[in-house]
Formats: C-alpha cells, sequence, structure tokens
C-alpha cells in the first residue's frame, strides 16, 4: 500500500518514541486504562500522532468503559484505512491512517452502544495527539 507519507522504518524510529513507534508502526496495543486521552473530555480535534493528519473530534468521543479513548465516526471516512486483522484468533477490523499507513486501533459494530453509527473506534491514545479547540 502506498501513503502519501512515506517513511523508512529508521526515519520512524527516529521520530516516534519506542513506545509510539510499536504501536504506530508494529499495530501494537497499549496497555488499558492507562492511555493520556481515556477519560478526557477536552473539545478538539485528535490527529495522528505520526502525521498530523486530523482523524477524529471530541464531538464523536464516547465513554465506553473499555479502556481505551472510544470515537463513533472519523472525521471523514477518507482520513482512515480499514483492514481485516485476523490476529489473536478473531476477526476484527483495524484502523489505520490513510495518511500515512500508521495504526491507531481496531472498530466494532453492533455492540448496542446508543450512538449514531452502532459503531466503536477503539483508538490507542498512544497514536493521537489532542489540539485542544481553544488553540
Amino acid at each position: 500500500m502506498s501513503y502519501e507519507i512515506e517513511k523508512t522504518d529508521a526515519e520512524w524510529r527516529a521520530e516516534l518514541s519506542p513506545e509510539e513507534y510499536h504501536v504506530l508502526r508494529e499495530a501494537g496495543t497499549e496497555r488499558p486504562f492507562v492511555g493520556e486521552y481515556t477519560d478526557t473530555k477536552t473539545v478538539g480535534v485528535y490527529s495522528c500522532r505520526a502525521c498530523g493528519s486530523e482523524l477524529f473530534s471530541s464531538e464523536t468521543k464516547f465513554e465506553s468503559h473499555c479502556g481505551w479513548p472510544s470515537y463513533y465516526a472519523p472525521l471523514a471516512e477518507d482520513r482512515v484505512q480499514y483492514i481485516e486483522d485476523t490476529s489473536a484468533g478473531m476477526r476484527r477490523v483495524e484502523v489505520r491512517c490513510g495518511r500515512c499507513g500508521g495504526h491507531l486501533g481496531h472498530v466494532f459494530e453492533g455492540e448496542g452502544y446508543g450512538t449514531p453509527t452502532d459503531q466503536r473506534y477503539c483508538i490507542n491514545s498512544i497514536s493521537l495527539k489532542l489540539r485542544p479547540a481553544a488553540e
């Protein structure tokens, strides 16, 4: 797959912390309930920590109590990419940044949350950077 932002492995390693690199470039997962944005209620826009692409709005963030920030929709469908993920012995849909291919998390459907889309974008805090609306 090709992305607007393409960098070598060495370039990504130089720009990201080891933890950021593990999640964004190796499709890792941060531990639940420890992420910077899990319980944040700040109004603003969440961007990809690797490339700065604006991905989610605080308006679509909701409390799912799953241990990671949850959103019911991205800012626009072209901001994210969906990839079938059959790792961990189950079928899931991985969500990546559409601009740089950074791993963000997974999207789940039909869980019964009272959201307009009945989807839960379960996103790693470490994949995101919040820009508060006041800035």
